[in-house]
């Protein structure tokens, strides 16, 4: 959802232990839950010397987080380039693929948002 495919980048998991390549902006992927937080702050007690890397938080729910997931990622917004929250959209959950679910206008607008968040375009 966040490549608009101008240059071919596409986004791509990396394989335990694999190098992170140069010029490229580490993203964390996590639930808004207290274990997805818990998740998070491992990685990031490992994370070493490489840049450090976005956190895109997906609402699992219509609900906030609760309030000991909220105050754990605020306390490791430090050791991140930044914090991009998306809304719960109950569509992701019957899509079968991101080009299937950009056809749905609440979710190409939560892309938007997010890829303005993350190159700091905050429109």
């Amino acid at each position: 959802m966040l490549d608009d495919d101008i240059d071919g980048a596409r986004a791509r998991v990396l394989a335990h232990g694999e190098g992170v390549p140069y010029g490229a902006q580490p993203v964390l992927l996590a639930e808004t839950t207290v274990y997805g937080a818990t998740c998070v702050e491992e990685i990031l007690m490992r994370w070493g010397s490489v840049p450090k890397p976005w956190l895109v938080l997906i609402s699992d729910a219509p609900a906030r987080p609760v309030p000991d997931a909220r105050y754990l990622v605020r306390a490791l917004e430090g050791r991140l380039a930044g914090v991009v929250r998306v809304p719960y959209l109950p569509v992701l959950r019957a899509v079968k693929s991101p080009d299937e679910a950009m056809e749905y206008k609440d979710v190409t607008t939560a892309a938007v948002k997010l890829r303005r968040a993350m190159e700091g375009d905050r429109r």
